[in-house]
């Protein structure tokens, strides 16, 4: 695509066209030109965007926020936040989202009554 994109380029088709030809966007046909103008050839076929980093959303990891949450919190708290447990694990809160909603659990959805320590709600 990138090939045909730039031998269409050199003819002087102009970006509309290139875009219904090639199903693609005006962003994406200068993007690729650019990198043509300063890398040439290589340019189109190297590798220097690897992509989105490799993700850390392990089996293990899964285990370990899943048995956090049925553990319970020692600090006083009723349950776990997602922030919360992203904090203790370190990554971010949309993989403990993501974690959690494929596990189908809500921590601060209880079947049961749970009291808390704050003074406010005694």
């Amino acid at each position: 695509m990138k090939a045909r994109m730039m031998l269409l380029l050199s003819e002087d088709v102009p970006y509309r066209k290139i875009q219904e030809v090639l199903n693609t966007t005006a962003p994406t046909i200068s993007r690729w030109k650019e990198r043509f103008r300063l890398y040439g050839v290589a340019g189109l076929t190297e590798e220097r965007h690897p992509g989105q980093k490799p993700s850390v959303r392990t089996p293990r990891l899964q285990a370990r926020i899943l048995e956090a949450i049925k553990n319970g919190r020692n600090d006083g708290s009723t349950h776990w936040s997602c922030r919360k447990l992203a904090s203790r694990f370190g990554i971010n809160k949309d993989t403990v989202q993501r974690i959690l909603s494929q596990a189908s659990v809500r921590p601060n959805r209880l079947e049961r009554y749970m009291a808390g320590d704050d003074p406010v709600l005694k």
